[in-house]
């Protein structure tokens, strides 16, 4: 979001950490031209109106609420620790729901602003049962194009295409999860791969077509499926430094030199600012931007969603309801002036609408060491070699730790490293080279 318009002038911040008070302001005084900036600003929230059917004013209202919500959700899930079991806004984007495993803890829900509710699973052990079926993902049944964690309804959806209710039941039930947490649901979709074989002017590879992602230093990220490791690109000529898929589905290219990454995502016509990442919560608003269909907006489903595509199981998506079509892969996804993700796959398209997921951000500059570009980053060139390389893999132990390799971390969780004490940040499950001192995105001090 512009930072013009949203400017927190009555921040008060209490014990909690909760941001009490942001104050709208006009972002140009009276009398003064609109800047490129707030004209993109404008025709973002534009976007908004049309497809969430709300006013310009409502979007800005709700891009406020938003920040303040996203802001509340990350202080209460630290505070909350094991007992933390998601959280979700209403459908109007205003109203925080927090879930908590322990009733004690509903006060200092409360006391931060947002609803407490209290529920039998935390988000741990939601993460842990769906990383179990991640686990028998090839052997899921063709009817089953995806599952997810649902923190609405404190449980694990699996996805069943006509016909294939009995078939995901049972596979769900052969990978070890419970059968009172698992709720199968009729689905029509049908996810495919964003790519198509056409012109256009956002990047090619080869025959192919896709979107870029967010500028980082050095280059940009986009979609695993977009390329793999060594592949060339061009308009911006580079080369695929990085890519996985399936399994994930992100990639970065590392930029030849004399290009330029700048912290803008296209709107199609003019560009929005990219301030941070900072993860936005369940039904917030969301505006995706591709080189096929350009500028759409709707809101964040779920996340921690797998999805089958034809080349195999994605894990650890973000399920949509935006639309989008081939061509639009890799593209950026944006709440206000935070990155979330870039374009991955799904179903229907832009004229019926459709169910769209995206590979979180976070997630990508930990695995390959990617700084986003961000408003504050002065643009450079890539005219030398960018640091941003990998983390090179390590198979030696954890010097006087509990961290370890190929584990899986929820929620809340903690362990120890080289004599410090870490936090889970984002549920994972840890590789070789993703120690918690090389992956701030994952860990943090406790």
């Amino acid at each position: 979001m512009n930072r013009k318009i949203l400017a927190a002038t009555a921040a008060a911040i209490t014990g909690a950490g909760l941001v009490t008070a942001i104050a709208l302001t006009p972002s140009a005084s009276a009398g003064q031209p609109a800047t490129a900036a707030d004209q993109a600003q404008s025709e973002m929230l534009a976007a908004m109106s049309r497809d969430l059917k709300i006013s310009p004013e409502q979007a800005k209202l709700r891009l406020a609420s938003e920040q303040r919500a996203a802001i509340t959700d990350n202080t209460l899930k630290k505070q909350l620790g094991t007992s933390y079991a998601g959280s979700w806004l209403d459908t109007t984007g205003t109203a925080l729901t927090v879930a908590v495993t322990d009733a004690a803890q509903a006060d200092l829900v409360r006391a931060a602003g947002a609803t407490p509710k209290t529920v039998a699973r935390s988000a741990a052990q939601l993460d842990a049962a769906k990383l179990a079926l991640d686990a028998k993902s090839a052997k899921a049944p063709k009817t089953v194009p995806g599952w997810y964690t649902d923190v609405v309804t404190n449980s694990i959806v699996v996805l069943a295409n006509a016909g294939g209710e009995a078939a995901a039941k049972s596979w769900a039930a052969e990978s070890g999860v419970q059968a009172d947490l698992v709720r199968v649901e009729a689905s029509t979709e049908k996810p495919r791969a964003l790519i198509d074989i056409i012109g256009g002017n956002a990047y090619t590879f080869g025959s192919g077509r896709c979107s870029i992602g967010f500028p980082v230093e050095g280059g940009f990220v986009t979609a695993g499926h977009c390329g793999t490791t060594g592949t060339r690109t061009s308009n911006p000529s580079g080369t695929v430094a990085g890519s996985s898929f399936p399994g994930n589905d992100y990639a970065w290219v590392r930029a030849d030199a004399g290009n330029t990454p700048r912290a803008l995502v296209n709107r199609y016509p003019g560009t929005v600012p990219v301030a941070g990442s900072t993860e936005a919560a369940v039904n917030s608003s969301v505006c995706r931007s591709g080189s096929t269909t350009g500028w759409h907006c709707g809101t964040i489903l779920q996340k921690n969603t797998s999805v089958t595509y034809p080349e195999g199981t994605i894990t650890g998506l973000t399920r949509t309801n935006v639309c989008a079509e081939p061509g639009d892969s890799g593209g950026s996804w944006i709440t206000g002036d935070q990155a979330q993700g870039v374009t991955s796959g799904g179903s229907g398209n832009c004229t019926s609408g459709g169910t769209i997921y995206f590979q979180p951000i976070t997630e990508i500059l930990s695995v390959y060491n990617l700084r986003l570009m961000v408003t504050g980053n002065p643009p450079s060139s890539t005219t030398t070699t960018p640091t941003t390389t990998p983390t090179s893999p390590t198979t030696s132990n954890p010097p006087g730790g509990t961290w370890a390799p190929y584990t899986y971390y929820g929620s809340g969780a903690t362990a120890t490293y080289d004599g410090s004490t870490y936090r889970v940040i984002q549920p994972h499950t840890s590789m070789p080279g993703w120690e918690p001192p090389n992956v701030p995105a994952l860990w943090e001090l406790a």
